[in-house]
């Protein structure tokens, strides 16, 4: 993980802010320790930037450790007058709040003064989701040949929608996480928290045929990671969005075509199904059930529409 933080401060070496030296220690300790994805991790350090160059312009202090509970609420309000999206305040909030939590376990302060301050309530967005027969129809009639491109995607695909994983979870399996005799991968989500979830026989057979054309294509060139670009290197968020914002674009008209609205997909069809909520919950790899349930919204609409269409009173 060294090799990601030094990664990292190079992706943001383009920023010249003046930063904490607590502040620079909880970035630090959120890419290494807490393994934080590179994309939010430099999110939190914009953020704290922003926050610190506040505090100099109006407190004339840049080391926001010190800042006290009035002070982050100035910041706040300020935010607030800007008109930013909900989303955005509450992540700001959420970077200060974990922020002054690695403060005060590290015994830098003594009380976190974020306690009373709340985020601003989410407005309720349901999930975006692909219908199940047109995922069939994608996975029945696109013309996926047996080359190691075509196998490359389909096998993407086919962990996305039959698994519910993530984009950075399946870009970071490696061959010895498949366990194709056992049916099962292993899987290293948020916080290096470790799940054993199953896997479809079919699945494990395009596997196989994944890996022989494969190694004809790249021997051992390409390393350990199961999936790779058509270079041989190890896949990147772009190229997967590219590739899946690609097959969906044959099937559906939604706006949003990523491999997240394919894990959305993943979890409505088995609610739609019966499964138990808990048993989704672990599947996803979300720490709490609340995670889990906006799914049964999208559930509830479906029954408001057969109940409007079937109920002689509706």
């Amino acid at each position: 993980m060294l090799f990601f933080w030094h990664n990292f401060k190079a992706k943001v070496s383009s920023f010249h802010f003046y930063m904490g030296q607590y502040s620079e220690k909880f970035l630090e300790h959120i890419s290494q320790v807490k393994r934080y994805a590179l994309h939010t991790v430099i999110s939190y350090k914009n953020d704290l930037n922003q926050f610190e160059l506040f505090l100099g312009e109006h407190f004339g202090m840049h080391d926001c450790h010190l800042a006290g509970p009035a002070m982050i609420r100035s910041w706040l309000a300020e935010l607030s007058r800007q008109g930013l999206a909900r989303s955005t305040f509450n992540r700001k909030v959420s970077t200060l709040r974990s922020f002054y939590k690695y403060l005060e376990k590290s015994e830098v302060i003594k009380a976190n003064p974020l306690l009373k301050i709340n985020s601003l309530k989410k407005d309720r967005r349901l999930p975006v989701f692909v219908e199940e027969d047109k995922l069939n129809t994608l996975f029945e009639r696109a013309a996926f040949g047996n080359n190691f491109k075509d196998l490359r995607d389909l096998l993407m695909l086919e962990l996305f929608y039959t698994t519910g994983i993530r984009l950075s979870e399946l870009i970071n399996l490696r061959h010895g996480d498949i366990d194709t005799q056992g049916l099962q991968l292993k899987i290293t989500g948020k916080g290096n928290k470790e799940r054993i979830i199953p896997m479809l026989g079919e699945a494990a057979d395009i596997f196989h045929a994944y890996c022989i054309e494969k190694t004809k294509r790249f021997g051992m060139v390409a390393g350990d990671w199961v999936f790779v670009t058509d270079k041989g290197k190890k896949l990147y968020p772009v190229f997967v969005h590219r590739r899946v914002n690609h097959y969906l674009g044959m099937i559906t008209t939604k706006s949003k075509k990523s491999p997240h609205v394919i894990r959305h997909s993943f979890a409505t069809h088995m609610l739609n199904h019966g499964a138990d909520l808990n048993a989704i919950k672990e599947l996803l790899g979300h720490s709490n059930l609340s995670a889990t349930q906006v799914y049964t919204h999208n559930t509830i609409e479906k029954i408001k529409h057969v109940y409007k269409q079937a109920h002689p009173k509706a």
